[in-house]
């Protein structure tokens, strides 16, 4: 639920004075044992769920993180989380928690028995150029998914068999799509090509395939960010998270003004 969503809640008598300010005081910056000032109300100022990076924390420093959350906003998701590391995590979290660990993303969504995630009418099509993009597509899709947002996603579409984008162009196009995450590494060419197709926004997403001269992503984020085709965003390399972010933001405005 966001501010909006709260004063609206409390105009129509649907919530209670005392209610919603208990909401809006989750607005304030609550301190973890010196190590971390959480932000427990961005999801109310923003819509946007409360992402933690596990890299760089200690086990410890990250399930206090978790319990504050989940005990003040209901929900975070974990990011860059691999798969021992979560074995290990989940062994210390309440036991009616609801867990969803993607493994292809490596990212790990918490909910707090009980709560309901958001439908917001949104739509986002996910494209990826090959199969090594899956996993940032797949961080995009679940980000996406727990800001409210429908997602369609078809992989392994890219520049070198273009014969295989038209299909999902033409689903995506018949299901009315918001806006287009395109993820692609090596020369990073697919956005350009479905940006001179179509007449949606598109969030495109470099990945650290490739290798050699300009691999790693260097040559996609370059040619990305010289696209001639014009209304393509680019994100950092591998920022499957933020792709997902951008992409809802825009689906979630977008179905407000829906006929």
């Amino acid at each position: 639920m966001n501010l909006r969503e709260v004063l609206s809640k409390v105009s129509k008598g649907q919530l209670s004075v005392e209610e919603a300010e208990r909401l809006i005081k989750l607005l304030a910056i609550q301190e973890v044992s010196g190590f971390a000032k959480l932000d427990v109300g961005r999801e109310l100022r923003r819509g946007i769920p409360e992402l933690v990076l596990a890299e760089g924390k200690t086990d410890e420093q990250l399930l206090e993180i978790l319990h504050a959350f989940l005990k003040e906003a209901g929900r975070v998701i974990v990011t860059r989380l691999q798969e021992e590391r979560y074995r290990r995590i989940i062994m210390r979290l309440p036991g009616d928690c609801e867990l969803q660990y993607n493994e292809l993303a490596k990212l790990l969504v918490v909910r707090r028995k009980g709560f309901l995630r958001p439908s917001t009418g949104g739509r986002v099509g996910i494209l990826t150029a090959g199969t090594h993009d899956i996993p940032i597509a797949e961080e995009a899709r679940v980000v996406a998914e727990e800001m409210g947002c429908a997602v369609k996603a078809f992989y392994d579409v890219g520049a070198a068999g273009l014969h295989r984008l038209f299909e999902p162009l033409r689903a995506l196009l018949e299901w009315d799509a918001d806006v287009l995450v395109v993820v692609a590494g090596r020369e990073g060419a697919l956005p350009t090509v479905v940006g001179s197709l179509i007449d949606l926004p598109i969030v495109a997403v470099p990945t650290s395939s490739g290798y050699g001269y300009g691999g790693k992503g260097k040559t996609a984020l370059m040619a990305m960010l010289q696209s001639c085709s014009l209304g393509i965003g680019v994100v950092n390399i591998d920022g499957g998270v933020p792709a997902g972010v951008l992409s809802a933001m825009i689906a979630n405005r977008a179905a407000k003004f829906r006929a």
